[in-house]
């Protein structure tokens, strides 16, 4: 890969290397020990292994010009790579988690392996670190093949993934050593903050680059669900970590925000990340992966516009609606519930054009089990969205809230739609970027997907059940007027159910654990007629 640079590329590699080496250097110096240090120290090994690696082959020939004429694919296999080495990473650490329901005593006495420590753990781990690099790796691979346009540079790609990894390494690795913003989804400190923005600013330049290259006059609607994730993300980010660090020596910093005004901003992050993170961007994968599979047209391109400006719109105020029954002013968790329930309309629109673009194509469902994947993601997010409205209407959010039903929708959407869809879309390109005929072995794909499956029902009716069960008795009275169940007897309760959701869990990563074997296995495997056509001969798709 590194041969593929241009020499000018490789020196500007091996200075922004030393520049990572040199800030990992400041940080472990300014600190001396702690989080921070460790950190720096990893900074350190990180810049000094890359700038090793490029040093080594400095002056080798600059590449064929003829790479020009293909579409650069390298860091699209990186991130692809990447992401399920962090999927099975993640599930297993949710495993743990799961576990720890059952078996509190699962934590061996450590600090480093209490729930609070890695359950943040298993939920950056999936989303942003699985589910991020699925993200980016797909963007890379869609925006060429609608644009008809190399990447604009041989070197940006690699910066953001190589930046964006270590972000992700020092998020996990920051929350087992117990540093952490303690806000909703358990933010990393500032420094590692201000590595995401510098990566995520070069990643949505290179998009912007990328398509002002385009042979294609039309943006593909794919790109604008990709765009509005790279842009409202950043901006969410940004808002959301605003912190003043204690010292630049230490890992320690606090909020700009507080009271309710945090609680606000939080919500506001949290679900503007459900909906630009774990939607948006998943949605421009399903847009391009499922009719290039399906062999059929999107069924309306103009529902899919009008779908995205809806999605874009609503979803901006719904975050309140995580906060009834709080000191948030009523008419704050009002207007959050209403666009909640509103926000319904564009979503089943989106669930719907992707359902109706597999008509004429049900037979290819039935035999080839990649299809199947993103079929069942595209079912999934219209269960969950439907979920997520009902859940925020006021009477309802009063039993869901705080009970395992929340974390029931929340894995419907995480593992039923981000999940599903990133495995179809991996199954889908993996021989074509890697000159390969077909996957290794189809029989391997049929069993991810069954395990996949039967894991997925298994985890989410059983904490359907579970929150419902927990909501009813905490509300359930007695002629006295008192609680009929003390909270200890709800947590009885629940045992069967945390059982059945370990069993799931356990299923889920088995297929995963599958999966990646059949990506190896065809990764290894020997070349085929498949490769990818070059840029002068390849359509707009």
């Amino acid at each position: 890969m590194i041969a593929r640079l241009t020499i000018t590329e490789r020196q500007l590699a091996i200075v922004l290397a030393g520049l990572l080496a040199l800030v990992g250097l400041t940080m472990a110096a300014a600190a001396r020990q702690g989080p921070m240090a460790v950190h720096g120290f990893m900074a350190i090994a990180i810049g000094g292994a890359l700038a090793s690696a490029v040093i080594g082959k400095l002056y080798a020939p600059e590449p064929s010009p003829e790479r020009l004429s293909h579409y650069y694919d390298d860091p699209i296999k990186a991130g692809i790579l990447i992401a399920m080495v962090w999927g099975i990473f993640a599930m297993a650490v949710g495993l743990w988690v799961a576990a720890l329901m059952v078996w509190p005593e699962a934590t061996f006495n450590q600090a480093w392996a209490s729930y609070g420590r890695i359950r943040p753990v298993h939920t950056t781990g999936v989303i942003f670190a699985f589910g991020g690099n699925a993200l980016i790796a797909t963007s890379f691979h869609v925006m060429q093949r609608t644009s008809r346009a190399r990447l604009p540079d041989q070197l940006s790609p690699w910066v953001v993934l190589v930046g964006y990894n270590l972000f992700c390494l020092w998020a996990v690795t920051g929350y087992l050593m117990g540093v952490t913003q303690s806000k909703e989804y358990a933010e990393p400190e500032w420094y590692a903050d201000i590595l995401l923005v510098v990566a995520w600013v070069i990643y949505f330049v290179l998009y912007l680059r990328t398509l002002a290259r385009r042979a294609e006059p039309h943006i593909y609607v794919a790109n604008w669900y990709y765009l509005a994730f790279i842009l409202v993300v950043a901006m969410l980010h940004i808002v959301n970590s605003l912190a003043l660090p204690v010292s630049f020596a230490g890992a320690k910093s606090y909020s700009l925000f507080s009271g309710v005004q945090d609680a606000m901003v939080q919500w506001w992050y949290g679900h503007n990340a459900v909906a630009f993170f774990m939607t948006s961007g998943f949605l421009g994968m399903l847009y391009y992966y499922l009719p290039m599979r399906a062999q059929r047209p999107i069924f309306s391109y103009r529902l899919s516009i009008l779908s995205f400006w809806g999605i874009t719109f609503f979803y901006m105020w719904v975050g309140s609606h995580h906060l009834h029954y709080t000191a948030l002013p009523n008419w704050v968790q009002t207007l959050g519930m209403t666009f909640s329930v509103m926000l319904l309309v564009p979503s089943w629109a989106s669930a719907g054009n992707a359902l109706m673009t597999l008509n004429g194509a049900w037979h290819r469902v039935r035999d080839d089990a990649t299809l199947r994947f993103m079929f069942v993601a595209a079912v999934f997010y219209g269960l969950s969205t439907f979920e997520g409205s009902f859940m925020a209407i006021r009477p309802v959010n009063a039993l869901s809230h705080y009970t395992d039903w929340t974390v029931g929708h929340v894995h419907s959407g995480a593992l039923g739609w981000l999940a599903m869809v990133t495995f179809g879309a991996f199954y889908s390109v993996i021989p074509a970027l890697w000159g390969r005929e077909r996957m290794y072995s189809a029989r391997l794909i049929e069993w991810h997907f069954w395990l996949a499956l039967a894991g997925l029902l298994t985890y989410v009716f059983s904490l359907w059940n579970a929150g419902i069960t927990q909501g009813l008795m905490w509300r359930t009275y007695n002629e006295a007027g008192t609680l009929n169940y003390s909270f200890l007897e709800s947590i009885e309760a629940m045992r069967p159910y945390y059982i059945a959701r370990f069993a799931g869990g356990a299923l889920f990563l088995s297929g995963i654990v599958v999966g990646a074997a059949n990506i190896w296995m065809t990764v290894r495997g020997p070349r085929g007629t498949a490769a990818d056509r070059p840029l002068a001969l390849q359509a707009a798709e």
